[in-house]
């Protein structure tokens, strides 16, 4: 064996798998991936409402799972935390609130599934070119504070995104406000009886 031959082996020894050698990790990230799109596809296709809503719990529980085997901990932890405890408890009460059917739904399907698919897909393409854009340039520093740890996120949270983290519990706030005005609001029909009851 030559000694360039040699050398090649040693850096491949020291340096480890390579890049296009997957390990548990990556094989649970895809799996998991997978899933995860599987129950966001069932979510907006189903007609019913309220299994709607629980395969959206199924699809952010996904992506909190995919955080974990990023070791983003407190990301995790907070997408549990929001979305799960709160975001979909808010959802779950309005469905209630509004007498929302607990059956399938046919007037669930406006009848644009096209044009749906078509902006998902736009919106899918612009996000992966704005984050391979971001991204293209940066390295992590494995040997600084993980990036996913709960000090260098809540840096970057309450020093750069506290205006769109306090704009997102106003929009809550008043999503759960519209949906208690809706389950006070009576239909004609009972407009019209308690208004034969007044005259009688």
């Amino acid at each position: 064996m030559s000694t360039a031959a040699t050398l090649a082996a040693a850096d491949a020894a020291a340096t480890g798998p390579g890049f296009l050698s997957p390990g548990g990790v990556e094989i649970a990230f895809v799996l998991v991936g997978l899933a995860t799109l599987g129950a966001a596809l069932v979510t907006v296709t189903t007609r019913q409402l309220v299994h709607a809503a629980l395969w959206l719990v199924v699809a952010l529980g996904g992506i909190a799972v995919e955080y974990l085997l990023l070791t983003a901990e407190f990301i995790a932890w907070v997408q549990v935390l929001i979305y799960l405890g709160s975001v979909i408890v808010l959802l779950l009460f309005g469905l209630m609130l509004t007498k929302a059917p607990i059956g399938r739904s046919p007037d669930a399907d406006s009848g644009n599934r096209w044009i749906a698919l078509g902006v998902a897909a736009v919106a899918a393409v612009a996000l992966v070119w704005v984050v391979v854009d971001a991204f293209r340039t940066t390295w992590i520093d494995l040997d600084g504070p993980v990036q996913g740890s709960t000090k260098v996120s809540g840096e970057i949270l309450f020093q750069h995104w506290v205006l769109p983290f306090e704009a997102l519990s106003v929009l809550l706030l008043a999503a759960l406000i519209g949906a208690i005005v809706l389950s006070r609001r009576n239909s004609p029909a009972e407009d019209t009886d308690a208004s034969d009851k007044g005259q009688r």
